[in-house]
């Protein structure tokens, strides 16, 4: 700072450290504009991350199995992150910049403010003291021209002869009057000059350079302190960055996670359906003298309007998509209905048959159809096959989905079920370690008052169990399926009638093929006259089902209706089927007879290492 005239500098000096602050608080007020947008920016983000998240039990949840939709799942989760990140550059910059320069700036305010306080006071003293010089020289002044002026009328007066001795002598006095005024003016003024000097010499050469000197060391400081504030500023944004590295590096290695023949592997789970696909159709020869047939991997009929539903000839399409290995005429006469009870005594002859006596009259081959169409609650045609479509409500057994689809469906529902016991095993331990409690301690509470919770725990349990061993019964029964087609049609033994000719009607408007194709036409009995023969042929060539035991035949059974086979007492016979509940067991004479005979007609011996010998709960 020049050591001029302190009036010549104080004005400029104001207004640059003036300056210097606005600076200051301008660069306060970009700061917290950047904090503002920094929030916005992370609000948004978040924003965004949750508007893409899956919506909880809801389909879109189902899709993140896939390692894409995982992925998706990840970014989503490190944009999250990367927005907590430009939330901690707000807080950063709030607090390490914003907050202290704030108060920076009001301390600032306050020494500047001091600063030329003191100047300003330096600067009217030394005035105060210029002006008390100014005083005392003009005084001095007039006090010596004065006592020039009565010295000069004093000699005028001693000279003129014609005044008296009196007025001379008062001259004489009023002169050295004057003169000592002047004498005392003069020394008044030195002194004050004196004073006046070191006064100035004080001021230009210690107080304005001390004021000055801290003005400056003011201003250095408030620079000094800018410039760190925006290492700060930079240094805040630097310190996220590996943070937001590490978020980055997450959606890429979750970009990478993504393995396409996983999806594809769990759209393949997903979706099949557990039957085989048909066989081929052979060709029909129209140059013989026979009836038209339709083709046998489906059940509409012509394009002309008569349906027709014949099975004859050797085609080896499979017409159903649940048979497996056995011949349809056994399936068309398997026992529905209950089984006899066993004979009083041994003797063959003491038993009449009961239910299977052969004289019952026959129903029609479509009465039967119509019985198997409506038999299976909530599956009201063969729609209800094509790949988990129902044509109603799901049945509690889902068998309205494909095999591989139930047991799905099947599985899921005995792990719930499971979840669900133990949720109430663990519900029903703690309240008897609690009524425990009670017992060694009765002035903790009443046990007799959790005796109604424990006892509808204790239910609820059993219920629960029921009801899972069911659902792991339905499941046995499709596990043991899915190796091989499916045999569901092994048990709808009131499907069709065996007589020779019999009519056959059409699911009601709303059929289905195995292939997939179905027909909305109604069938006329008078139409369709199948030979059983010809339908037997269908299966001919199939493989029997291997033999899971052995019986032997307690008592004589004469299976006279279709689909039974008769045996003698005593004999012994190979087990092809178990008892599945309807007390019938499925049993083969060498290898081309094999029916249904009642449960309690023969002693079942099961090989356990067969397939498909299982216990049914």
């Amino acid at each position: 700072m020049e050591n001029a005239r302190a009036t010549d500098q104080f004005d400029n000096l104001e207004k640059h450290t003036q300056w210097g602050i606005d600076i200051l608080e301008k660069y306060i007020k970009f700061v917290k504009e950047r904090t503002e947008i920094e929030l916005s920016y992370a609000k948004q983000l978040r924003n965004l991350s949750k508007k893409y998240q899956p919506k909880k039990n809801s389909k879109e949840e189902e899709e993140y199995k896939y390692t894409a939709c995982k992925a998706f799942l990840s970014t989503l989760n490190e944009l999250n992150d990367y927005a907590g990140q430009h939330e901690v550059i707000s807080e950063n910059m709030t607090s390490q910049i914003t907050v202290d320069l704030v108060r920076y700036v009001q301390e600032l305010k306050q020494e500047r403010k001091s600063n030329f306080h003191d100047g300003r006071k330096a600067q009217q003293h030394i005035e105060t003291c210029w002006k008390q010089l100014e005083s005392s020289k003009r005084r001095f002044e007039r006090d010596c021209k004065e006592a020039d002026r009565a010295q000069q009328y004093f000699e005028k007066m001693d000279a003129d002869i014609n005044v008296t001795k009196a007025d001379v002598e008062k001259a004489r006095q009023q002169a050295q009057m004057r003169q000592q005024m002047a004498e005392d003016s003069k020394a008044d003024y030195s002194l004050i000059l004196q004073r006046f000097n070191q006064e100035q010499w004080e001021y230009y050469h210690t107080h304005i350079p001390n004021i000055f000197q801290k003005i400056q060391e003011m201003e250095e400081r408030r620079i000094v302190r800018i410039g760190e504030s925006m290492k700060t500023y930079a240094e805040v944004d630097r310190q996220v960055i590996p943070i937001i590295g590490k978020c980055l590096d997450g959606i890429v290695k979750a970009a990478e996670s993504i393995d396409q023949k996983n999806d594809s592997q769990l759209v393949v789970e997903a979706y099949k359906s557990g039957f085989e696909p048909p066989g081929d159709i052979e060709f029909e020869d129209y140059t013989q003298p026979m009836k038209r047939t339709v083709s046998d991997n489906s059940l509409s009929s012509s394009k002309e309007g008569k349906p027709e539903l014949k099975f004859g000839g050797k085609s080896r399409g499979k017409l159903w998509p649940f048979i497996k290995k056995n011949k349809l005429m056994t399936l068309l006469t398997s026992p529905h209905q209950p089984p006899p009870p066993p004979p009083a005594s041994a003797s063959p002859s003491a038993v009449p048959n009961g239910p299977q006596s052969p004289k019952q009259q026959k129903e029609p081959l479509s009465h039967r159809f119509n019985e198997f169409m409506t038999s299976k609650p909530k599956i009201h045609c063969f729609r209800s096959l094509k790949r988990g479509v129902s044509s109603g409500v799901t049945p509690e057994d889902f068998s309205n989905f494909p095999p591989e689809q139930r047991r799905k469906k099947l599985q899921q529902k005995v792990d719930d079920l499971n979840k669900e016991i133990q949720k109430e095993t663990d519900q029903r331990d703690a309240i008897t370690k609690m009524k425990d409690v009670y017992l060694k301690n009765p002035q903790m509470g009443d046990p007799a008052s959790l005796d109604h919770k424990l006892a509808e725990v204790t239910q609820n349990i059993e219920k629960l169990r029921l009801e899972a061993h069911k659902f792991e019964a339905w499941l046995a029964e499709v596990e043991g399926r899915l190796p091989a087609r499916s045999e569901q049609a092994r048990r709808q033994s009131g499907l069709y009638d065996g007589q020779t000719h019999q009519t056959v009607t059409n699911c009601a408007q709303d059929r289905e093929s195995p292939d997939g194709s179905y027909t909305e036409e109604q069938s006329q009995e008078s139409e369709h006259k199948v030979l059983a023969t010809d339908f037997d042929d269908e299966f001919d060539d199939e493989e029997p089902l291997p033999a899971i035991g052995t019986c032997k035949a307690l008592y004589t059974f004469e299976g006279q209706n279709e689909g039974t086979i008769s045996v003698v007492e005593g004999e012994t016979l190979s087990v092809i089927e178990e008892d599945k509940g309807d007390g019938w067991t499925r049993i083969r004479r060498n290898e081309d007879e094999e029916g249904y005979v009642p449960t309690s007609y023969v002693e079942v011996y099961l090989d356990k290492n067969a397939k498909g010998a299982k216990t049914y709960i």
